[in-house]
C-alpha cells in the first residue's frame, strides 16, 4: 500500500480533492426583459435583468441592471442587489407585525402567520420572502402585476418592519 502511494506520487498522479465554496447568497432571476433603443442604423437590443438575492437568515436584496447580453445583465443586477441589501426582523419564522405599503402603483400587504402555515404569497413577493428566510407569512399583492414594482414595494414593506 505504502509502496503504491510512493509510485503514484513519483508519477504525479496524486488525487486532489476540489472543495467548492458555498456562495454567500442564493440568487433567483425575477424578470428578464429585452429592451430596444432605436439608433441611426436601426434597433439596438439589450437585456434588463431583475435579480433577488438572499441568505435565508434575514438578509435580502433586489437588483436591476441592463447589459448587452443576459449573463452580463445578471451579474450587474447581482452586484446591484448586494448594494441594496436589507435586514428583515424574523421572529419565530414569521414577521413581527402587519404592514401595508404603497410603492408606485403596487400595494403590498404582509401579515404574520402561525407556525406551520407556510408562505402564502405569489410571484415576486413569494421569491423575496422565501430568500429572506420567512417560513410563515400571509401576503396579498394589490394593484399592478409588474414584477419590478411589486419587488420594490415588498422590500419597502419589509424595511418598515420593527423588531418586536
Amino acid at each position: 500500500m505504502a509502496q503504491e502511494q510512493r509510485q503514484q506520487q513519483r508519477r504525479g498522479r496524486r488525487r486532489r480533492t476540489m472543495r467548492r465554496e458555498k456562495p454567500e447568497f442564493e440568487n433567483r432571476l425575477l424578470d428578464l426583459a429585452r429592451v430596444t433603443r432605436v439608433v441611426k442604423g436601426g434597433r439596438r437590443f439589450s437585456f434588463r435583468a431583475t435579480v433577488v438575492i438572499g441568505d435565508r437568515k434575514g438578509r435580502v436584496g433586489v437588483g436591476v441592471a441592463k447589459g448587452t447580453d443576459v449573463s452580463s445583465a445578471m451579474q450587474k443586477a447581482m452586484n446591484d442587489a448586494k448594494k441594496h441589501m436589507i435586514t428583515v426582523p424574523i421572529t419565530n419564522g414569521t414577521i413581527p407585525h402587519d404592514v401595508i405599503i404603497k410603492h408606485g402603483s403596487a400595494r403590498i400587504m404582509l401579515k404574520p402567520a402561525p407556525a406551520g402555515r407556510g408562505v402564502i404569497a405569489g410571484g415576486a413577493v413569494r421569491t423575496i420572502v422565501d430568500l429572506a428566510g420567512v417560513r410563515d407569512i400571509v401576503t396579498k399583492s394589490l394593484g399592478t402585476s409588474n414584477k419590478l414594482n411589486v419587488a420594490r414595494a415588498t422590500c419597502a414593506a419589509l424595511e418598515q418592519l420593527k423588531k418586536a
